[in-house]
C-alpha cells in the first residue's frame, strides 16, 4: 500500500543506484524532499552528505548515525548532521519522507 497522495506519486522519480526503493522528488535551490517507499526490506550502506531530516510515515526504520543505532516508527523523526556517516535498513512496507540540505542530492530520472 502506498500512503502518499496521487499527486506525490506522480512527482518525478528519483535516480538512485538502489534497486527496490522508490523515491519521488521535490526540488528547489534550497534543498530537496524525497518521498521514499520500500516494498521489500531494503538496506542503505554507510555514507555521508549534507544535513538530512526525516520522518517515518509507515513501517519501521533502523538507522545508525555515527555509530549510534535507533529504531524509528510512524510519526518519529530523525536528524542527521552534515557529514555524519549513517546507514539504514527499511523493513518491507516502510515509507519515509527525507528532506536534504543539499539542493542537488538526487536527480530526477
Amino acid at each position: 500500500m502506498n500512503p502518499y497522495a496521487g499527486w506525490i506519486q506522480s512527482l518525478p522519480e528519483v535516480d538512485t543506484p538502489f534497486t527496490g526503493l522508490d523515491g519521488r522528488l521535490m526540488s528547489s535551490p534550497h534543498g530537496q524532499t524525497v518521498f521514499f517507499r520500500a516494498e521489500e526490506e531494503f538496506e542503505v550502506p554507510p555514507h555521508s552528505h549534507g544535513a538530512q531530516w526525516g520522518i517515518v510515515v509507515t513501517g519501521r526504520l533502523h538507522l545508525t548515525i555515527d555509530g549510534e543505532s535507533g529504531v524509528y516508527e510512524p510519526g518519529e523523526t530523525y536528524d542527521i548532521p552534515a557529514g555524519a556517516e549513517h546507514s539504514a535498513r527499511l523493513e518491507a512496507g516502510t515509507c519515509v519522507i527525507d528532506v536534504f540540505q543539499d539542493p542537488d542530492r538526487y536527480a530526477a530520472k
